[in-house]
């Protein structure tokens, strides 16, 4: 299916962060896809003015749009918003990434280019031959290795980076995985997606990509996050 690709921007308080990242995402994107694309950010609300600049930026740009949620919930009803409004509007590739130059906006070109070379999810992982982690502290590396390594035995995947969250899906994919039964908020958001992709019969394709800590504003990471992950787990698999 044909169809624009939707670069979904997840923000709370990324004011230092949102017009360099809009701007960036729209450069990569003008040029991987002429014949058209989007960029949504969804603001929950930020206190610190992130959506009314998201706001000033969509009014600069045609292909950039704001949707504004009231309250911070979790990053997973944030995305699960996003794709909802992508896939109302005729999109044909859904994408996600940080909003806070975590992930390089140039590599969303290669994530489309895997879709369309045949994957049918795209997943930039940190943790496949090429890819990697920079300015991290042991504690997070232990997190984040720990959690893939622990949803991989778990769930039996053999996919590298499960808690990842820069990603093309193919539209048929959020279509086949049922959206409204995603029970995961936080950081077991990315592994319960990919999951579902993996459990539905479509081909997930990881493409190396090397993660940065952020430069500004605050990580959302909490140990609270990583436990609900944990526990939600074992449930994807047996229930």
């Amino acid at each position: 299916m044909s169809g624009e690709p939707w670069l979904i921007l997840p923000t709370y308080n990324e004011a230092e962060n949102v017009r360099a990242i809009v701007g960036a995402s729209g450069a990569v994107l003008a040029g991987a896809a002429p014949e058209g694309f989007r960029v949504l950010v969804v603001d929950d609300g930020s206190p610190d003015g992130t959506g009314e600049l998201a706001e000033a930026l969509a009014a600069e740009h045609a292909w950039a749009e704001v949707l504004h949620r009231t309250e911070k919930n979790g990053i997973g009803p944030a995305y699960l918003a996003g794709f909802r409004h992508a896939l109302d509007r005729g999109a044909g590739y859904v994408m996600e990434m940080d909003a806070d130059f975590s992930h390089d906006p140039a590599d969303l070109a290669r994530l489309l280019g895997a879709v369309r070379g045949g994957a049918d999810l795209a997943l930039g992982s940190r943790y496949v031959d090429g890819g990697g982690v920079r300015d991290w502290g042991l504690v997070r590396r232990f997190i984040s290795e720990g959690g893939s390594t622990y949803a991989r035995i778990v769930l039996g995947l053999k996919v590298r980076d499960l808690t990842g969250g820069f990603k093309c899906f193919r539209r048929e994919v959020l279509e086949a995985i049922h959206l409204d039964g995603v029970r995961s908020q936080g950081y077991a958001f990315q592994v319960e997606l990919t999951y579902r992709a993996v459990q539905a019969g479509f081909r997930v394709q990881e493409v190396p990509i090397v993660f940065r800590d952020r430069q500004h504003g605050t990580s959302k990471m909490s140990w609270r996050i990583a436990a609900e992950a944990m526990w939600l787990v074992p449930r994807l698999r047996f229930r």
